[in-house]
């Protein structure tokens, strides 16, 4: 865990964003030609798409009180 974590943040952000759109995102919608999709499985790959996106974006810091606070769905869409 620990090895894990040094590497997150050794590497540029830029890396995992473009490992996250070649290789992650294609390994998991591989053969959605033939689904039947139904709300919950979109929900659920919404839900996969944020969590990946906001361990590549990490926590922000509020710049007038100094705390830290998660990412919302508004703000990685803005991304």
């Amino acid at each position: 865990m620990y090895n894990t974590v040094i590497l997150i943040f050794t590497y540029p952000q830029k890396l995992f964003i473009k490992a996250y759109k070649t290789i992650i995102m294609p390994v998991v919608l591989y053969g959605c030609e033939t689904w039947s999709l139904t709300l919950r499985e979109e929900r659920r790959l919404r839900v996969f798409e944020k969590r990946v996106l906001r361990r590549i974006f990490g926590h922000k810091r509020d710049e007038v009180t100094g705390e830290w606070s998660k990412l919302y769905n508004e703000e990685l869409n803005d991304l």
